[in-house]
């Protein structure tokens, strides 16, 4: 890999992670989220900003982060099987576990006192759908959430990467003997939300395909002579656009408006991935100059890993305290998580000050 496409991967990755925040943001009455998600609300600026960017705009993101990691493991193909294996459980497995017990512990000490405990209800972040305090739930209930239910539930993703690489022999043996069947295989999945246990199979489709990209040697670090900047971003946002008045207009999420959204999903995350990758190598080369920037980029796993359970909880307070404020909704939706993006950056500076033998292994390495 040369060292532009090395600056490409790492801004993206932290550009996408520091976004994952304002989706995670959406506040609106229905804070769930689906690609075929409608508004129960009238239609206002905050209603309107809110699903744009969370359900349209920023929906490139996890596709794109999919693509780069089966890209780099597949760049790994010279090292023993076994070995990479063994590297990934330390850098993704660990973690999932050291993160999943500091959610826990964080939800557990804002339990302990009454307006972050109400904060920590109203959220309502379980994955079990008991928002009971843990005293209450038990050793056993918490030992579950820690495993297998994380209140940190952004952590699905490492779990699941971690299944992909355990995977890779059977996606590279797919790709390799009959790449059309496997990824039309794939794609359905996607569109249809396909999901196993432990496995969330939108990922396997853009995992697989930064398989694909490696294999065919396909020059990434250059814009192709058909990509038009202006065409590729019209098509983008004007469907965002689009897709964003229908969730207004539409009452009843009936079979015909979940194909209509989700064909709508997957055509505007396709055109986003083109439209952000190929057009910002001078946003890049600019930023990846820039030590702040790269020093901010390099607690990217830190954001990620922490920003869940803060930002509902901090929104929760938001919420208690800006109520008679105009617009409260979308202030909170535009600083709560511009306050814990700040918050996760500097909890990552001075742990990784403080004990940076810590900091790395429970980071899996990542950020020095």
């Amino acid at each position: 890999m040369n060292r532009f496409l090395s600056q490409k991967f790492r801004f993206y990755s932290f550009i996408a992670i520091a976004l994952l925040l304002f989706v995670h943001g959406y506040n609106l009455q229905v804070a769930y989220l689906e690609p075929f998600s409608l508004v129960k609300e009238p239609m206002t600026i905050t209603t309107f900003t809110e699903y744009f960017l969370a359900n349209g705009l920023l929906r490139f993101r996890l596709p794109m982060l999919f693509i780069f990691s089966g890209y780099i493991f597949a760049m790994q193909d010279r090292k023993p099987f076994g070995e990479r294996i063994r590297r990934r459980f330390n850098t993704l497995i660990l973690p999932y576990f050291v993160w999943g017990a500091v959610g826990l512990g964080i939800t557990w000490l804002w339990q302990q006192f009454p307006i972050t405990a109400k904060a920590v209800q109203d959220a309502g972040i379980d994955q079990l759908g008991d928002n009971r305090p843990y005293s209450e739930i038990g050793w056993g209930g918490i030992l579950y959430r820690w495993v297998f239910a994380p209140v940190s539930f952004q952590l699905w993703f490492v779990r699941s990467l971690f299944i992909y690489n355990l995977l890779y022999p059977v996606f590279k043996w797919a790709i390799g003997r009959m790449a059309p069947i496997w990824f039309g295989l794939l794609f359905l999945m996607w569109v249809s939300f396909t999901s196993f246990p432990l496995i969330e199979g939108q990922g396997l489709f853009f995992f697989s395909l930064g398989i694909w990209i490696y294999r065919q040697n396909y020059p990434l670090d250059k814009v192709p002579k058909w990509f038009s900047y202006y065409l590729t971003w019209l098509f983008f946002v004007g469907l965002v656009v689009i897709k964003t008045f229908m969730a207004f207009e539409l009452e009843e999420q009936t079979t015909a408006t979940r194909i209509v959204f989700s064909v709508l999903h997957v055509i505007s995350v396709s055109a986003g991935i083109l439209a952000i990758w190929f057009s910002g190598d001078k946003v890049v080369k600019w930023a990846m100059n820039q030590r702040w920037f790269t020093w901010a980029a390099a607690f990217a796993f830190i954001i990620y890993a922490l920003h869940i359970p803060l930002l509902p909880y901090v929104t929760q307070l938001f919420y208690r305290y800006g109520t008679g404020v105009p617009n409260y909704r979308l202030i909170t939706y535009i600083f709560a998580p511009t306050l814990v993006l700040f918050v996760c950056i500097a909890v990552g500076a001075l742990f990784r000050k403080i004990a940076p033998k810590a900091y790395g292994l429970t980071t899996g390495g990542r950020g020095f």
